[in-house]
């Protein structure tokens, strides 16, 4: 069994605590999701290609979407993809006129990675990586590194503001050439979407354009294409917390959001764009709500509706643009606990902090107590998990089987379950119905 380090460890089990998704470690704890896994490994294929994908991925609060994204977001890294993910919030839309896109395009700067900077802020190593091998391809030609740089960039210029974009990576050779690092700032920060006006940019590089709201996706596009020239395969954009723009209180705003899903979607489903991929994590609601969710937009409705015949046969068409996470089975979730059990043990079986029997012994109390929700959506049911693990490595004298037995369970939705005298607040719309506590 592979021995896990410590530092995956720690982080695995902060995140299980905490009910998000660990950012490394995914391999030691993924379970399931066979089926789906393998379609979007066709699907990477496919952006590495040089084609396009747009999927969007929904479920149940709690049923493990942005898990999900995180297990694609490590197999596109594997790929040699490079990745830019962020959480979509009030503040951070993909249509907006004050400044939230902008907003959600620093973000996805900041949270870029590549296999060699899996953790974020890999947008100076890609730009650097460009620059270095353009280097390398003069020295061979005897050319200048400029007029290298430029013709590898000419292609650009068919895009929006792709003339721009290549000057500014000009700039930053000037600034990494002759050692000037404010210019080399001045680079990165256009290319992360930081300048507020036209008037700095221009006085600090010479462009007349900039990242604006109206233009996040054209510059996704841009980045798309030059981290490909760059040496990579292409690049995945992962949007989570879509449900954020189903909760938006303006019908004008939402639409205005829904129709620049629908810029997109028609994009990758057409063939116009090229070596990028787009995943969009949100609830069933923010697909399937004819009121407010995508579905409230017709003609997102006809391109998103479920395939009739993979219905009538009752199967899963996992190619279609939507896809929906099945719920885990008990057996499943039965492995995901074990595999927990061996991230607190470091990989080592002689270390494990309870028996076989005792994860039999929680999930059964789990059904009885609530029932089918315990694996359809297993947030909480691993928190607890982990919460008993933890007791249990800091008191080593507490027997599991007394823990087990006084697992309480609040639902908010069915009084018989709650537990009397608790004082918790009740959930918000985002919360989970049933939680534990030890």
């Amino acid at each position: 069994m592979a021995k896990i380090r410590p530092r995956e460890r720690a982080a695995i089990i902060q995140s299980l605590r905490a009910g998000v998704t660990p950012r490394v470690g995914l391999e030691h704890i993924q379970v399931g999701r066979v089926n789906e896994v393998k379609a979007m490994i066709e699907e990477l294929d496919r952006v590495c290609q040089g084609g396009s994908t747009f999927k969007v991925v929904v479920g149940d609060f709690g049923a493990g979407k942005s898990f999900f994204l995180q297990l694609i977001r490590y197999l596109a890294l594997e790929k040699g993809l490079v990745v830019v993910n962020a959480d979509l919030a009030p503040d951070r839309r993909l249509q907006a006129s004050g400044g939230q896109a902008r907003s959600l395009y620093q973000e996805l700067m900041r949270n870029m990675a590549t296999r060699a900077h899996p953790e974020g802020n890999a947008m100076i190593p890609v730009v650097e990586k460009f620059i270095t091998t353009q280097i390398g391809v003069a020295q061979e030609q005897g050319l200048a590194v400029e007029t290298v740089i430029k013709s590898k960039l000419k292609s650009l210029s068919e895009l929006v503001d792709g003339y721009d974009f290549a000057e500014v990576i000009a700039k930053y050779y000037q600034g990494y050439e002759q050692g000037r690092d404010e210019l080399k700032d001045a680079a990165i920060r256009y290319l992360r979407g930081e300048y507020a006006t036209k008037t700095e940019a221009r006085t600090d590089l010479g462009v007349r354009s900039i990242v604006s709201d109206s233009s996040i996706y054209d510059h996704l596009k841009l980045l798309a294409r030059f981290v490909c020239q760059a040496g990579y395969k292409g690049l995945l954009v992962n949007l989570d917390e879509m449900v954020n723009l189903y909760k938006l209180p303006s019908p004008r705003s939402r639409s205005a959001n829904y129709e620049q899903i629908l810029r997109i979607l028609n994009d990758c489903l057409q063939g116009s764009a090229e070596n990028i991929g787009f995943m969009l994590g949100g609830t069933t609601d923010f697909l399937c709500d004819t009121r407010k969710g995508l579905y409230s937009y017709e003609a997102l409705r006809s391109r998103l509706a479920e395939n009739t015949f993979a219905q009538v046969a009752n199967v899963v068409d996992y190619h279609g643009p939507v896809l929906k996470l099945e719920n885990l089975s008990p057996e499943e979730l039965y492995v995901l606990l074990a595999n927990i059990r061996n991230v607190f043990a470091n990989g080592d079986p002689s270390k494990y902090l309870v028996p076989d029997e005792a994860l039999t012994a929680f999930l059964r109390h789990c059904s009885q107590n609530i029932g089918e929700a315990y694996f359809r959506t297993p947030r909480n049911t691993i928190k607890a998990f982990v919460d008993l693990l933890s007791v249990l490595e800091q008191n080593p004298e507490i027997k599991w089987q007394s823990l087990i037995a006084n697992v309480h369970v609040e639902n908010e939705s069915d009084p018989s379950l709650v537990t009397t005298g608790s004082s918790d607040p009740a959930p918000s719309d985002d919360d989970d119905l049933v939680t534990f506590k030890l």
